[in-house]
């Protein structure tokens, strides 16, 4: 039997490509994500997973779409392996139960790890050269001194939850949490936007592309 996995990042993508190509390929049955590769709890591969027995193949529509790493595609079909499952990727035409399909997909694997590395690496290298010119690389910072303090006043109230106060000034409960405490005292980050010592842009670190 060949089960198949789909995942897209945000709800606004569509699966319908991949679901089309996966039933052309003879899934019997589809389990879908939407959200990150880099996340670790993926519900829908977890349902893929537990459905796989010996001698099925678990089939992606493309590598990216089941991890990006390395290290955890080899621990995702090396599992596999170890329960007498093969893995197969349409748009590679990897196929593990071939041992050109083994080779293969090490080599993409290796070669999609690199390209996410340089795109780091370059991403870093540009950050820095813009700091050297005096540019602060980044995005604009969410939290302004006005929201700051309108956060730091809604949770010195104990009866305010600190969801609705994140989206009450347009953040979200992850970010407020950097800049405040559960009472409404300023933690080190709040307390250098207050003092003008951080600037109106932060640096992002570059993210996991989809």
């Amino acid at each position: 039997m060949k089960i198949g996995y789909s995942r897209v990042s945000t709800a606004d993508q569509n699966l319908d490509l991949q679901h089309d190509a996966l039933t052309k390929a003879g899934c019997h049955q589809i389990f879908s994500d939407t959200m990150s590769s880099t996340k670790i709890d993926r519900p829908g591969l977890a349902d893929a997973f537990s459905h796989l027995r010996r001698g099925d193949s678990l089939v992606v529509y493309k590598l990216d779409r089941l991890g990006r790493s390395v290290k955890g595609l080899m621990a995702f079909t090396d599992d596999l392996k170890a329960r007498g499952i093969e893995f197969e990727s349409l748009c590679e035409k990897i196929d593990t139960s071939t041992a050109m399909g083994k080779c293969f997909f090490q080599i993409t694997s290796a070669f999609a790890e690199l390209e996410r590395n340089l795109i780091v690496e370059r991403t870093h290298a540009g950050l820095a050269a813009a700091r050297g010119r005096g540019r602060v690389g980044g995005r604009p910072r969410k939290v302004t001194k006005a929201k700051l303090r309108i956060a730091m006043a809604a949770m010195a109230d104990r009866t305010n939850n600190a969801s609705d106060v994140a989206q009450l000034i347009g953040i979200n409960r992850t970010v407020l949490y950097r800049y405040v405490n559960g009472d409404g005292t300023l933690k080190p980050l709040g307390q250098a936007l207050l003092s003008g010592t951080v600037g109106r842009y932060e640096v992002v670190e570059p993210a996991a592309a989809d």
